[in-house]
């Protein structure tokens, strides 16, 4: 008789804080041995952060919350507020949304300006610079305080009232964002940006300046495992259909152009940001949120990546 496989989302087969003090020793003994990737330092006050920096939550659908390391610490969630600026967004135009911006891998890095030429001023899909700057354009035609309500939106997702931009982190991104100035300008002149330009930057450089750290991250993203509903709130935050596409986005253009490679090893819907945390779903189960601020060659945590991929294969948690 054939054995039936069990059924990887049955969480009670898992000891999750075991399994997380395993991954976080693991991780502990790679940065000891110096390998934990290279700081974003293009922009000045991410290049500070202490490489040796680790944390892991994992957040069931049930509300039980699982930490280790480094969790509770606040770090700049940089790309990772793509994915909340695209849930704002959708909202408020819809599937419109989809003639702006496009749903396709880049393969370029997420600061490439080489297929903008080619396309028209269409950036491929919101989770690069030039798709979140056009989405930040959306969210300044919609709302009349737009950073106001970015941060109510972030606070009420994560539970945590007292989360704000950094200052110092934001003044940083505006002395070195010349290059998301060009991506702007150049976009605007395709007329794919309705609003003033420098109001524009200034949102998108404020939502990657927001100050959270694990916990916050891992419950933020709640609604893309429960089919649009807060675990904070209880709301429904957007429709269970657009909770699958936005999910759907973050697995093929979450992790910039290694989304194939992370797909491979890791097998979660997944956006990362270069101040190193990375936020991953297993729909209908749990949210995870990794930080090591260490990068790879593609802008991704190299150690949260490791992570992940060592959850995955321990548990099944895999949407494969």
């Amino acid at each position: 008789m054939r054995k039936i496989p069990h059924n990887p989302y049955d969480l009670g087969r898992h000891d999750l804080p075991a399994l997380l003090a395993e991954i976080h020793d693991d991780v502990r003994e790679r940065i000891a041995s110096g390998r934990f990737g290279t700081l974003a330092d293009y922009i000045p006050a991410l290049a500070d952060t202490p490489s040796d920096r680790f944390g892991m939550a994992a957040l069931t659908l049930d509300g039980d919350l699982h930490t280790v390391g480094d969790a509770c610490e606040p770090f700049p969630i940089q790309s990772v507020s793509k994915v909340h600026s695209l849930t704002m967004a959708l909202e408020a135009e819809g599937d419109d949304l989809w003639k702006r911006v496009g749903r396709e891998p880049s393969g370029d890095p997420f600061n490439s300006l080489v297929q903008l030429e080619h396309e028209h001023g269409i950036p491929r899909n919101p989770f690069i610079n030039a798709g979140a700057i056009v989405v930040a354009d959306m969210i300044l035609s919609h709302h009349a305080d737009p950073l106001d309500d970015l941060l109510a939106f972030m606070r009420a997702r994560s539970g945590n009232a007292a989360l704000d931009v950094d200052c110092s982190v934001l003044d940083s991104e505006r002395g070195a964002g010349f290059r998301n100035v060009a991506l702007a300008n150049f976009i605007r002149s395709f007329d794919n940006i309705h609003n003033d330009v420098a109001k524009v930057l200034e949102l998108y450089f404020a939502q990657c300046s927001l100050r959270m750290n694990c916990v916050d991250l891992a419950r933020s993203v709640s609604y893309l495992a429960d089919r649009g509903r807060c675990l904070v709130t209880g709301e429904q935050i957007i429709s269970a259909e657009r909770a699958t596409r936005i999910n759907a986005v973050m697995m093929t253009c979450g992790t910039y152009d290694a989304a194939g490679e992370f797909a491979f090893h890791v097998g979660l819907p997944a956006k990362s940001g270069v101040g190193g945390a990375i936020v991953a779903v297993v729909p209908h189960v749990m949210t995870l949120c990794v930080w090591s601020p260490g990068l790879d060659d593609k802008g991704n945590s190299l150690l949260g990546g490791y992570a992940l991929h060592r959850f995955t294969r321990k548990t099944g948690l895999s949407v494969f």
